[in-house]
């Protein structure tokens, strides 16, 4: 309690968060108002969800996947579920698959230095894979070594184009592994793929830096292609209230991929100069 009490005190808009927090947990407001104030139980993956769903809609496309690297309990698989559902009533027109790839059996052990055995130990956030399974609608567990489950995904579950990924594989290993998928044909994803990196900020005891981790595995991925990069969205650091999971989000763009220079914005773009 006092350290809840601590936080409130020490965030910049103290009266908005704790209104918020409220909102959150009576899940108070229609999508649009929740979507304007972070106030999903999961802001970060309602944002990659939703706006991957506007650039589907915008290629014109009606079905897309979503896919959650690191289920362990399965809280954020639920809340992708739930999610999907309020995106499919709100626009309408786009569905969604959802995967969600894991051992089933907790972090393995760390492969090296890059793998943070500082800050992880083999074993952690394993999954009740039964109970679980009682617990999911429709997404689909992916279970195994990401290193196989990546590389016959495409094949095995003929998914519609990969919109939006979390990332929360925790280790540099395999959050490596995880990102080659990105190197399947390009018809297999979006031209851009919001993605949110669990393990990219952390504390002073992560100490997470572009060489170790999450940070340390997209870099060497941006380093190993030229014609795909993650960048994070620039526009989020102009909202004048910033939120941490802001500086979590990337967007994969596949700068050869043949709808990445598709025309999606307004085709009336003229100023009125007042002629």
């Amino acid at each position: 309690m006092i350290a809840t009490l601590k936080s409130y005190v020490l965030d910049p808009y103290p009266l908005r968060r704790l209104a918020l927090d409220v909102a959150r947990r009576v899940d108070w407001g229609n999508f649009d108002f929740k979507y304007f104030n972070n106030s999903f139980g999961r802001p970060n993956y309602a944002y990659i969800m939703y706006e991957s769903a506007l650039l589907a809609r915008r290629l014109g496309l009606k079905r897309i996947s979503v896919l959650e690297f690191g289920v362990a309990g399965g809280n954020g698989l639920i809340a992708m579920e739930r999610l999907a559902q309020e995106i499919e009533q709100k626009l309408g027109d786009i569905e969604f698959d959802i995967y969600g790839f894991d051992t089933g059996k907790g972090l393995p052990k760390p492969e090296d230095y890059r793998d943070l055995p500082y800050q992880w130990k083999e074993g952690f956030f394993p999954m009740d894979e039964d109970a679980l399974r009682a617990k999911l609608k429709r997404a689909k567990l992916v279970l195994g070594d990401i290193r196989d489950t990546a590389g016959d995904f495409f094949k095995k579950y003929q998914p519609a184009p990969v919109a939006a990924v979390s990332h929360d594989f925790d280790y540099y290993s395999s959050t490596a592994a995880a990102l080659q998928m990105f190197d399947a044909p390009g018809n297999n994803f979006l031209p851009r793929v919001f993605c949110y990196f669990d393990d990219t900020v952390g504390s002073n005891l992560e100490l997470y830096n572009e060489y170790t981790g999450q940070r340390g595995a997209i870099n060497d991925f941006n380093q190993n292609h030229t014609d795909k990069k993650l960048c994070p969205p620039v526009y989020l650091k102009s909202r004048p209230i910033q939120e941490p999971w802001y500086q979590q989000i990337y967007v994969h763009h596949h700068f050869s991929h043949p709808d990445y220079c598709q025309f999606i914005a307004e085709s009336n773009q003229q100023l009125n100069l007042g002629h």
